[in-house]
């Protein structure tokens, strides 16, 4: 079936565990476990089948090396577990505009020179898909690549909590293109939101009335030292707050949650800190609280996400689809454009494979192959509830 050729903006930490994440499951085997991947391959794309493009950044450290060098390069501190030889892929010097805020450019120098003509590149590389790495609070920076990445014909992953996909503007934009996208801010393997949202639905499905209700985060990476800005913090916390409290059929008031990051320990890395409470009535107004901590090494965590997304929009690009792609963004992202529950996003996101996959895949969890390809629902309008129950198409 090809390759999936990708671009990356922004070579941290995410980038570096990404590209190492493809390097070493490159020999995967297709029935093979991997950890945080759907499928070895995925409607017909293997993890090799990914190939890197073009990389764009703005550190003087980074422009101007080979992408493989680059994810090395400090301020990334992320856990190093592969060694990437050189790819022949040279970090550009990209646009600024927003994505160097107060803290940053403590630690970063922008690179001198022009900005590279970004359209010229993804065009004259083939890529396909662009990765969307900015730091959180990117808003113009963002919209800056968006209106790139349209001219240049390539499907979007926005990995950062910037509204793209989920807004009818951009939506309508990607569908007069022709092209495809998923996003809104990536939603890890096993990180704090999805065990957030996890705990969120248990305490509704077994009759907890959910009263209170916080998540604390630290880390030690440029992302933590960049959110000490607070007012980039914005549209992160309506992400994260979205993504848990979207998993509750009432509202328990503004003032009763409070999700979001809140300090950065250098000494942590790339690590994070989560720290999660709940707190509930069950029967007869009897008081239920729960708490827990997770530790996890962030950028990793959501490594895998990425290869999927990826693979997934290069399937809508094989098979013309266009605008934000429901069942995959619901899965793997906190602000898609409709939330689902994560068991109905999971059978959305593997319906999506199978329908446009270059062959059938296994589902996961049951072993057991689809007898036929379902009639894809991908830009229709939402046919499942909260509840999982089938709702009527209007």
């Amino acid at each position: 079936m090809g390759k999936v050729r990708v671009g990356i903006i922004g070579v941290g930490n995410c980038a570096s565990s990404f590209v190492q994440g493809v390097h070493y499951y490159k020999n995967a085997k297709p029935k093979e476990f991997v950890p945080g991947l759907m499928h070895v391959n995925l409607g017909g794309y293997h993890i090799s089948d990914i190939e890197f493009s073009a990389a764009i950044d703005i550190d003087k450290n980074k422009v101007g090396k080979d992408l493989g060098e680059a994810i090395y390069t400090k301020p990334n501190n992320t856990f190093e577990f592969a060694r990437v030889p050189k790819l022949g892929v040279k970090v550009v010097r990209g646009m600024t505009h927003d994505g160097l805020g107060f803290y940053l450019s403590k630690i970063i120098e922008k690179a001198p020179g022009p900005t590279a003509d970004i359209v010229r590149i993804l065009k004259d590389t083939g890529t396909d898909v662009v990765v969307n790495y900015l730091p959180v609070g990117s808003e113009e920076a963002t919209k800056w690549y968006v209106e790139q990445i349209l001219e240049a014909g390539c499907g979007l992953v926005n990995c950062i909590p910037v509204f793209i996909a989920r807004e009818k503007y951009w939506q309508e934009r990607f569908i007069k293109r022709g092209l495809p996208m998923i996003g809104d801010d990536i939603k890890s393997q096993v990180g704090a939101t999805i065990l957030h949202r996890i705990l969120t639905r248990l305490f509704r499905e077994r009759g907890v009335r959910l009263e209170r209700t916080s998540q604390l985060n630290v880390g030690g990476n440029t992302d933590f030292y960049n959110m000490l800005e607070r007012s980039r913090l914005e549209s992160k916390k309506i992400s994260k707050t979205n993504a848990v409290t979207s998993q509750l059929d009432y509202d328990i008031g503004a003032d009763n949650v409070h999700i979001g990051p809140s300090d950065y320990v250098a000494w942590l890395t790339d690590r994070k800190w989560a720290y999660i409470r709940l707190e509930g009535k069950t029967f007869g107004d009897v008081p239920l609280n729960l708490e827990m901590k997770l530790e996890v090494w962030d950028s990793p965590n959501s490594a895998g996400v990425v290869i999927d997304a990826v693979r997934c929009v290069k399937l809508a690009l094989d098979n013309k689809l266009s605008g934000s792609l429901f069942g995959p963004a619901s899965y793997f992202m906190k602000s898609p454009p409709q939330q689902y529950t994560d068991v109905v996003a999971q059978e959305k996101t593997e319906e999506f494979i199978a329908t446009y996959g270059g062959k059938a895949v296994e589902i996961s969890g049951n072993g057991k192959k689809l007898a036929k390809r379902p009639k894809p629902t991908v830009n229709s309008k939402p046919r499942i509830s909260l509840d999982g129950k089938k709702k009527p198409v209007k």
